[in-house]
């Protein structure tokens, strides 16, 4: 391990080829393979007539973005972490940061509907292995919020000026939960910077509610939201 002494900055090089940074990546993966997300990703996301071979192999491009963000990276480049010292011999097919960069960036919209697809029936088989929503069969909770990211560069796709005054990302989010357990989330949608908070609101609430029907919950849903999600559609939903 090298350590800098620079003013300008300071940082730790895992770089020695017999040492294993994140070894507690391992229990993370194996259970994101007993619950299929590898196949899943096969069978579901296809990039198909991409430049460049974006599209090969989805699965482990999923899998190695997943094990990133898993290791704190926050940033394509950071993805690099995968490729340090004796990690390629504990976890095989881990892909290099310009190939998750270009894997990306080939998603449209519909590919980020087949991914979100493949998203949610994970996140119903790791319910048989985690019980995710204990009590559910007494109440669920689903809250919606939209939240703003800033982010910086102009060629940020989807990044726009919204109500916050500020160049971001647009995302909306629903997590479930009980009163037993900690919330999860299990619906979620990027929109433009510029959109409404509540744009689109009632159908990833329906999407929520089928999902969480799927991991088992038998009891109420409850939908809480602030006012701006206050609508008809909302409401019909």
């Amino acid at each position: 391990m090298k350590s800098s002494h620079s003013p300008a900055a300071t940082f730790a090089a895992f770089d020695d080829r017999n040492l294993l940074a994140h070894g507690g990546l391992a229990p993370a993966v194996r259970l994101a393979e007993r619950c299929g997300l590898p196949s899943l990703i096969r069978e579901r996301v296809r990039l198909a007539g991409t430049d460049n071979g974006a599209g090969a192999r989805p699965d482990a491009k999923v899998m190695s973005l997943v094990m990133a963000m898993l290791a704190g990276t926050d940033s394509i480049d950071d993805t690099a972490v995968l490729r340090h010292g004796a990690m390629h011999r504990a976890f095989t097919g881990m892909r290099a940061p310009s190939t998750l960069g270009s894997f990306l960036r080939a998603f449209t919209w519909g590919h980020v509907r087949q991914l979100q697809s493949a998203a949610r029936a994970f996140t119903c088989a790791l319910t048989g292995h985690c019980n995710l929503l204990p009590g559910g069969d007494q109440v669920v909770c689903l809250d919606i919020d939209s939240k703003v990211k800033q982010v910086y560069g102009a060629a940020k796709q989807g990044a726009e000026h919204g109500y916050t005054k500020v160049r971001g990302l647009h995302f909306q989010i629903v997590i479930a939960s009980t009163p037993l357990v900690a919330p999860v989330i299990v619906a979620e949608r990027l929109r433009k910077g510029s959109a409404g908070s509540a744009k689109g609101a009632a159908s990833l609430i329906a999407e929520a509610i089928r999902t969480v029907r799927a991991m088992g919950a038998t009891g109420m849903v409850v939908v809480r939201a602030d006012s701006a999600f206050f609508s008809h559609k909302v409401v019909a939903t």
